[in-house]
């Protein structure tokens, strides 16, 4: 299928997919790894653009990964090489792009350089990271959570900051049928903006405690994020009360387990015993961003009638 003929779906939200596509995504992101050669010519020799303006490993791996085992080509693409909006007019990249590509997937640092691309492009356009959501990330994490116990009535406690992933995951959760509650320092709430979307979905609660006791699922995020590296030092005072140990584990569900996107560190929002233990389902969480990018490119390239 020529570019121009492709769908424009793009998937920069996870509030772009309502309760009926994520509930189909994750199905076929489970599906995919139980039975990956079924869909082995899925994209039937189609080039993928796989844009980078920030360093990744999870991410990088997945996506390139995912595209060859769905029968494609993967082409990685920097930030350093194109220089969209310094050397190059973002529209003018995304125009370019789409006589060569069936979609592109872009890890980036302002969120606004995707909404650019997707004003400006007839391809699908799938956010891998943006200063404001991650949302791919949040449907290997719903995917995770599906492996071990049914998705609608869990209880996830977020642990920290309020940031990309957490906005993402509150999204997820109002879509999937999840509660989910969010411990933060304050000046570290998520954006009201996600919370209003989220709605009764999410409860904002300041004690980490209160928030894990009897969750299903715990989950934390870095302290300081790409970017915010200036502030590390007083995001670790800030925070320094909401660190994943084994005895904030201990008030979550007995069956709860713990999820982290990584890359985590050890002395800050995470103690090593807690990832290593038996409740951790770190490496599950990694693995399942393949599947998930699969699912997630297969829903965007698609015709809704078909998939």
């Amino acid at each position: 299928m020529p570019a121009s003929e492709v769908p424009n779906v793009h998937f920069l939200s996870a509030g772009d997919f309502n309760a009926q596509v994520w509930e189909r995504v994750v199905h076929r992101a489970l599906d995919m790894k139980a039975h990956p050669d079924d869909y082995a010519t899925k994209l039937d020799g189609r080039s993928v653009g796989l844009f980078f303006a920030k360093p990744s490993l999870r991410t990088r791996l997945s996506s390139f990964v995912g595209v060859a085992e769905l029968g494609g080509h993967a082409l990685v693409i920097s930030q350093e090489q194109v220089g969209v909006g310094t050397r190059e007019h973002p529209g003018d990249v995304s125009r370019v792009m789409e006589r060569y590509l069936a979609a592109v997937a872009m890890r980036v640092f302002e969120h606004d350089m995707l909404t650019g691309f997707s004003e400006t492009t007839s391809m699908p356009v799938i956010n891998l990271l943006s200063d404001a959501e991650h949302p791919c990330q949040a449907v290997a994490d719903v995917v995770t959570i599906a492996e071990h116990r049914p998705i609608e009535g869990t209880v996830v406690a977020y642990v920290g900051d309020g940031n990309n992933v957490a906005h993402s995951l509150m999204l997820a959760a109002q879509r999937t049928g999840m509660k989910i509650r969010v411990a933060a320092p304050a000046g570290y709430d998520p954006a009201p903006r996600f919370v209003e979307q989220a709605g009764a979905a999410v409860e904002l609660i300041r004690d980490p405690r209160e928030a894990v006791d009897g969750a299903h699922v715990v989950y934390t995020d870095v302290w300081t994020s790409m970017g915010d590296e200036s502030k590390a030092n007083e995001r670790r005072s800030d925070f320094s009360a909401y660190r994943v140990t084994p005895e904030l584990m201990g008030l979550a569900d007995p069956q709860a387990i713990f999820m982290h996107c990584l890359p985590a560190h050890d002395d800050e929002e995470v103690s090593r015993d807690v990832i290593e233990s038996a409740a951790s389902r770190v490496f599950d969480q990694a693995e399942n961003r393949l599947h998930a990018f699969k699912s997630i490119l297969i829903e965007c390239l698609s015709d809704p009638d078909t998939s």
